[in-house]
């Protein structure tokens, strides 16, 4: 394996402190661990006793070339196992991180038990990763780990703001049909309306801690040398062409997790950064449903619901008929660290219904029985069931998911959407046509077809294998591995 000098390149890699952003920062760090790099990843506090509950003490000196740092985020301390508020999050992370994360970097650069740092991969809503890695000449590349169609958006909120659209003057906008109004301006993106735009342009306020946050960080990704993307060329082809006219320099190296197959055998492989502890029976209750019988239902991380939510999808998927698997975290209901359904619920679905409170999501979507996902349409359930070739009911709650739900379908043609208030009657007819009926048929051939193209492209000599080589090469400036 070739070194740079002595010693191995150093690359440190920082998540926003939430699992869908850790979940793909870990992947990129076992594919450049793979190539030679040596592994520093950094979790907030929070979320490192988080982990460590997850996947036990062990893990943390379990892999060579391999340590985890932490840093503070600012936050009242909590052992709450549950994400935290994301406003205050972002919020803190902007005004309280740049000091630790430099000490940490000094640190690291001072010591003798590790190389020094020769790169930064920051997440891209991370702004003060940059500062920092300017103020120690430290050569850094941005990992934006939410969809180029929201990063795209995001480019244009100093747009929203100059023709007048947002802030909103009263909550009116929710109701009376404005969000239905076309979006033909914004490059790359067809078919928009304003309710397919991130959920942060829905304010009342321009001093909407979020809106302001996602307009800044997106600006700022600008100023780095590089950017990488989680996706395919072909998947977001002209949202790509848009962003390469303002921005040169970037690299698409997804899905990620088809690009993770080439990684060796190991059991770093199937280490898993998951903040929750897996359930894997539900893998065991998969293998004795039929193939193509069963719903999956997860709405990933962070999205919470109202008691009445919980009640109409709970009844929608009991009236349905249909096999399913749902995952029900236990703050999924707004304000609550628990969540209750009836006696006649459970005896309604006996036999054919399984609530757990977190699982293995790729194995599950890879499962032969799971025919469709019900889904909050978040980045990396997106790319997961692409990687799959299952389509999707989508139920978008906030950030990326309005325009990620719009994209799968009206551009790539493997969903369906379902109303924000959604009733159980409504529920149940999307999930009776997405097993039963033609258009359901039609989109999971549609989602077969996006799932060869996925996988042609992380194949040896494809695009996104061929951007991760040139990412190493061009912009981590490592010919080695």
């Amino acid at each position: 394996m070739s070194l740079i000098g002595s010693k191995k390149p150093h690359v440190v890699l920082v998540p926003f402190p939430a699992q869908g952003h850790v979940n793909p920062m870990m992947q990129l760090a076992k594919l450049l661990h793979s190539r030679g790099f040596h592994i520093t990843f950094v979790n907030t506090e929070f979320n490192h006793r988080r982990l460590i509950r997850s996947q036990g003490h062990e893990f943390v000196n379990a892999f060579p070339d391999i340590s985890f740092e932490t840093i503070p985020d600012g936050l009242p301390s909590s052992d709450r196992d549950a994400t935290q508020d994301i406003p205050s999050l972002c919020d803190s992370t902007q005004k309280n991180c740049l000091g630790p994360f430099k000490e940490l970097l000094l640190r690291l650069n001072s010591s003798t038990e590790v190389p020094s740092v020769t790169c930064i991969v920051l997440d891209g809503v991370m702004g003060f990763g940059r500062k920092a890695a300017e103020d120690l000449g430290i050569p850094q590349v941005q990992f934006w780990t939410s969809s180029p169609c929201s990063f795209m958006v995001y480019l244009h909120f100093d747009e929203l703001l100059k023709r007048g659209i947002v802030p909103f003057r009263d909550g009116n906008f929710m109701h009376d049909g404005t969000l239905e109004t076309p979006i033909d301006w914004i490059p790359g993106m067809r078919n928009i309306r304003l309710k397919d735009l991130p959920s942060f342009i829905r304010t009342q306020s321009s001093d909407d801690i979020m809106f302001n946050f996602l307009r800044s960080e997106a600006q700022n990704c600008l100023k780095s040398s590089a950017i990488i993307f989680n996706t395919f060329h072909e998947f977001e082809h002209e949202v790509f062409e848009a962003i390469s006219a303002r921005f040169a320099n970037i690299y698409s190296i997804g899905p990620l997790p088809l690009l993770s197959r080439h990684l060796p055998k190991s059991r770093l492989q199937s280490f898993s950064a998951s903040l929750w502890k897996e359930d894997l029976t539900c893998l065991q209750w998969l293998d004795k449903r039929e193939p193509n019988s069963v719903v999956y239902v997860n709405y990933g991380s962070i999205t919470t619901m109202t008691e009445e939510n919980l009640r109409e999808f709970a009844w929608g998927l009991a009236k349905s008929k249909h096999n399913f698997l749902w995952i029900v975290r236990p703050d999924v209901v707004s304000g609550s660290d628990s969540t209750t359904l009836p006696k006649e619920f459970f005896e309604e679905i006996k036999d054919r219904g399984l609530l757990a409170k977190w699982c293995p999501q790729q194995e599950v979507l890879g499962h032969s029985s799971v025919a469709v996902f019900l889904t909050h349409c978040g980045w990396n359930s997106t790319l997961e069931t692409i990687c799959a070739g299952v389509p999707v009911i989508c139920w978008p709650f906030f950030a990326d998911q309005q325009p990620n739900c719009r994209f799968a379908c009206t551009t790539w043609e493997i969903g369906v959407e379902v109303n924000s208030d959604a009733k159980r009657d409504e529920i149940a007819e999307l999930v009776e046509e997405m097993m039963e009926g033609g258009k359901g048929r039609e989109m999971r051939e549609k989602a077969q077809e996006w799932k060869k193209k996925a996988v042609e492209a992380t194949d040896p000599q494809g695009s996104s294998y061929n951007d991760f080589d040139k990412l190493i090469k061009e912009s981590l400036h490592y010919c080695g591995g």
